[in-house]
């Protein structure tokens, strides 16, 4: 599992067309797109292997998506339990289309994003 610098440079050098800055906020990473919306990440300091991707719209839709894999119990059903995808809205839970290693997921999410925001 690589750390948080690891994530951080991926997203400020492969992802330089979408990421405006980044910057640490406790024990998370907060990177900026250049449409000002922004993506949470969070490596669990307790729970080896954790880690949670938020990307937070910014627009007036209130559109979030979320892929993690934190056991939270209520999406126990989704196939790819632990790992699980927030699509578009916190309840709106699906299979993840994202592969399970934080390093290669990060990339597909950071992808995801980026072609979204089109």
């Amino acid at each position: 599992m690589g750390d948080i610098r690891d994530l951080e440079r991926i997203a400020r050098i492969e992802f330089a067309d979408i990421v405006r800055s980044s910057q640490h906020i406790g024990f998370k990473l907060r990177i900026i797109l250049v449409n000002h919306a922004f993506i949470d990440v969070h490596l669990s300091r307790k729970l080896p292997d954790k880690f949670g991707f938020h990307w937070e719209c910014m627009d007036n839709s209130g559109t979030i998506y979320r892929y993690d894999n934190f056991p939270d119990q209520q999406w126990k059903l989704i196939p790819t339990f632990p790992y699980h995808f927030h699509n578009g809205e916190p309840n709106k839970v699906e299979l993840s289309p994202f592969p399970p290693d934080v390093i290669e997921g990060f990339r597909a999410f950071m992808n995801f994003v980026r072609e979204k925001m089109g």
